[in-house]
C-alpha cells in the first residue's frame, strides 16, 4: 500500500537570507513548502528586521514576559537563536492544525552560517524580499539574539 504522503527525494531550494527582510522572506518560503519543496535556509543570522533597534528589542523582550500562569517551566519556550526564531515564523505562516502545514513544516530547515554539506547546491534569493534602504536602517536577526540571551 503506497502512502499518501510523498517523499521528495530531490535535491532541496538552497536559500541564501542574507539581507533578506524576515517577513517576505517568511512568506516567499512559506509557498514553497506548501507547494511540496524541501527548503534550506542558511545564514539566518544575516537575515534583516525593519524599524528602529531599540524598538524592535523592546517588542521581543515583551514577548519573551508571555509564560504560563500556572508555573513558567510549563512554557511557553520562546526562541532565542536566529534560525529557530525564523523557523517559528515560518511555522506561523503555515497551515499547522492541518496535515499540509505539519508535512511543510518538516520539509523546513534552517541553519546558522553555511553548512558544508550544503556548499555544493546553488543558492538563491528572493529580489523582493531583499532590503531596499542601506543595511543602517535594519537590525539583523542576530543583533536581536545576542541582545536577547542567545550565545553563539
Amino acid at each position: 500500500m503506497a502512502s499518501q504522503e510523498t517523499i521528495s527525494i530531490d535535491k532541496p531550494i538552497v536559500i541564501d537570507a542574507t539581507n533578506h527582510i524576515a517577513g517576505r522572506l517568511s512568506s516567499h518560503v512559506a509557498k514553497l513548502l506548501l507547494k511540496g519543496n524541501r527548503v534550506s535556509i542558511i545564514n539566518c543570522e544575516k537575515i534583516m528586521l525593519s524599524g528602529t533597534r531599540s524598538n524592535i528589542i523592546k517588542e521581543y523582550r515583551e514577548f519573551l514576559e508571555i509564560s504560563s500562569i500556572l508555573h513558567p517551566k510549563h512554557g511557553p519556550f520562546h526562541p532565542r537563536r536566529p534560525d529557530t526564531i525564523m523557523k517559528k515564523m515560518i511555522r506561523g505562516m503555515l497551515p499547522r492544525e492541518k496535515p499540509s502545514g505539519i508535512s511543510a513544516h518538516k520539509r523546513l530547515r534552517t541553519y546558522i552560517g553555511s553548512p558544508k554539506e550544503l556548499s555544493s547546491f546553488e543558492k538563491i534569493q528572493f529580489e523582493k524580499a531583499k532590503i531596499k534602504r542601506a543595511a543602517a536602517n535594519y537590525t539583523t536577526m542576530g543583533e536581536l539574539g545576542r541582545v536577547i540571551g542567545w550565545t553563539e
